[in-house]
């Protein structure tokens, strides 16, 4: 009776974690019918239609000037042709790339992690653990695949990318099995490396470690014609890299500024990713039966440029933090049905693990606000809840494509969305030669002791048609002979159109 009752248990925790999945995936094929707009889906909106006017020669997509951009990159111009092609909206054609993202993140989990596990319960398992086991405070941020984060950014080019980089680093395992492995397959796998490097640079980072830690780990150890097909492969990558023609990947080593905006990442480690310190236990039992550990190898390269990013000062290297998560949480999965581990240890590792799952199933609850009205939810769900932007499409019936329009950094974030250009990009621009110029021109705009002269100069000297301006932003006065008010948006927006000077 007691050896029956084994089947029985792992049959219904199976159960249990297949049904889980197939709720939260439903929940998020539902938000991206909302597709809720917060963070950089602008810019993203912005990409695709620079893309689809100008395919060949597109320029900022944010501002108007002919620079090169590392939003264009080959997934960001496959959306470009289909929008191009088909005519499909722009808001459509993000949907259609988060379908693809949640499609590749969904299936590339459970590619890699059966090269480590038959156990049929270990991909949805590890799905659950990727998406919940982050932390009991909630934190967003692309890359990041929280199940909130997640549904914030499910159609940013960095969900595409760590779907590619699962299935990049099932492949790579296998090849290094010799399962099929040859010439093509090596150059295969250069191909999908360069495409996720330029598709999002900081996942093509986590992608390089965790493919590192792949051969690394390999047992048994490659042998040298796999180590020099593979080296093959490595080389045409970095050829892709190099002619990429719409940006210079090796350019963006040489860009600055991205220190002070990455410094939360080093913040309130504990209540953001704390949970995660269940799969870092599971990868100290894996460690203790395999030094080489892909996992482990994995976790450990990542923690290391993580921590050496928050004692240098190079906060940016930050990002590199799922490195570190990704593999703990495969880990916590991975454990709770290892088959040589005693019973007893994991019955108490699998309830740790359920009561965390719990913790950041409840700390992730507002993500229902994206799909139920607020008003529907209870109380204590709907106080998680934060309402996404309101978006632009109220200017957008006014405001022509290619027109210029004065407005603040929070609006600028929207409004090249809809096709318009901002005199000042509403994100840091760092192939913009003249950023920090704009970004003045539009505080000296704005502020108050700017005289009428000086303000009409910099709406002549940007081709300025359109002001956009909340109530107390400053500027002209509403009355100026130089505005006529058009029209009204959320939250007491006002368009004024430059008729004068």
């Amino acid at each position: 009776m007691r050896v029956a009752t084994k089947p029985v248990i792992r049959g219904a925790a199976r159960a249990a974690a297949s049904l889980a999945l197939v709720l939260l995936l439903v929940l998020l094929l539902l938000v991206i019918v909302r597709l809720p707009w917060a963070g950089d889906l602008g810019i993203h909106a912005a990409t695709i239609e620079r893309l689809r006017h100008h395919l060949a020669d597109p320029g900022n997509p944010l501002v108007d000037a002919d620079t090169p951009s590392p939003y264009y990159s080959p997934w960001m111009l496959l959306l470009g042709c289909l929008a191009k092609v088909t005519g499909l909206g722009t808001f459509v054609v993000l949907r259609v790339a988060a379908l693809v993202g949640l499609s590749l993140l969904v299936t590339g989990v459970f590619h890699l992690v059966r090269t480590f596990s038959a156990r049929r319960a270990a991909p949805p398992l590890a799905l659950l653990c990727l998406v919940l086991l982050w932390g009991p405070a909630l934190f967003n941020w692309s890359g990041f695949p929280g199940l909130n984060s997640l549904a914030l950014t499910i159609s940013y080019p960095s969900t595409f990318a760590l779907g590619l980089s699962f299935h990049f680093w099932a492949l790579l395992r296998k090849a290094l099995r010799g399962e099929g492995h040859g010439w093509p397959v090596s150059l295969g796998l250069g191909v999908l490396w360069a495409v996720i490097l330029l598709s999002h640079q900081f996942t093509g980072v986590v992608a390089s470690f965790g493919g590192l830690a792949m051969v690394l780990g390999a047992r048994p150890w490659p042998s040298r014609a796999v180590l020099v097909r593979l080296a093959g492969g490595v080389t045409l990558g970095v050829v892709l890299l190099w002619l990429w023609p719409y940006y210079s990947f090796f350019g963006l080593f040489g860009v600055g500024g991205l220190e002070q905006i990455h410094r939360s990442l080093y913040r309130d480690l504990l209540p953001h990713f704390g949970l995660a310190l269940v799969g870092v236990a599971a990868l100290v039992l894996r460690w203790r039966r395999d030094r080489r550990d892909p996992l482990v190898l994995f976790f450990l390269l990542g923690a290391a440029m993580f921590a050496a990013g928050g004692l240098t000062g190079h906060y940016s290297w930050g990002r590199v933090l799922p490195a570190v998560l990704i593999p703990a949480q495969l880990a916590a999965a991975l454990e709770v049905l290892e088959r040589g581990q005693r019973a007893g240890v994991r019955r108490v590792f699998a309830g740790l693990l359920g009561v965390a799952l719990l913790v950041g199933a409840w700390t992730q609850a507002g993500t229902l606000g994206y799909v139920v009205p607020r008003d529907a939810l209870p109380a204590r769900v709907a106080a998680k809840y934060s309402p996404p932007w309101p978006g632009c499409k109220w200017l957008a019936q006014e405001v022509r494509y290619g027109d210029v329009v004065m407005a603040r950094t929070f609006p600028s974030r929207q409004i090249p969305a809809y096709g318009p250009y901002t005199v000042a990009p509403g994100y840091p621009d760092f192939f913009l030669p003249d950023q920090e110029e704009r970004v003045t021109a539009v505080r000296d705009y704005f502020a108050p002791g700017t005289s009428r002269a000086e303000r009409l100069d910099i709406l002549r000297r940007y081709g300025v048609r359109w002001v956009v301006e909340y109530p107390g932003d400053g500027g002209l006065r509403a009355d100026d002979a130089a505005l006529r008010r058009v029209a009204t948006g959320p939250r007491g927006q006002v368009l004024y159109e430059v008729v004068g000077g």
